[in-house]
């Protein structure tokens, strides 16, 4: 028996939130935690959190589960300027089962593209999501 790829729809009011999301005046970080809802294949809202690290954002990530995670983070360049990068981060840990892992997986490009973000990246272990590591990948979009 062979699974077939799901693609999820994004529901249309999570739509709305991440554009609103995206055109935010707030300087702090932010993330909308996003998860899919099985039943109905749909990409849904599942968690919003104002001022968060990356730290305190890995701790609210399930472990054994998929997230899809759009992040708001004032990024401090090394020559002092500030910006405000919108990142989207797919948590795909080990240890998901199978047929969650190929929805998320199937569903992940129609979701960076509805949402229209070009800073991708994904994790497999929680534990990976630090300040640091954000900072790490950023470095590459100067």
């Amino acid at each position: 028996m062979s699974e077939s790829l799901v693609v999820c729809e994004v529901d249309g009011d999570l739509v709305k939130k991440l554009r609103d999301f995206r055109f935010r005046k707030e300087t702090n970080n932010a993330a909308i935690i996003m998860k899919i809802d099985k039943d109905r294949q749909l990409v849904i809202l599942d968690e919003e959190h104002e001022d968060i690290s990356p730290d305190d954002l890995k701790d609210e990530l399930p472990e054994r589960q998929p997230r899809f995670i759009v992040y708001s983070y004032k990024y401090q360049h090394d020559d002092g300027r500030v910006s405000y990068p919108l990142c989207f981060i797919f948590s795909s840990p080990v240890g998901c089962k199978p047929e969650q892992q190929m929805m998320y997986a199937g569903s992940k490009n129609k979701l960076v593209q509805t949402v229209e973000l070009t800073k991708v990246f994904e994790i497999r272990n929680t534990e990976d999501l630090t300040e640091e590591w954000l900072r790490e990948k950023l470095g590459f979009f100067r």
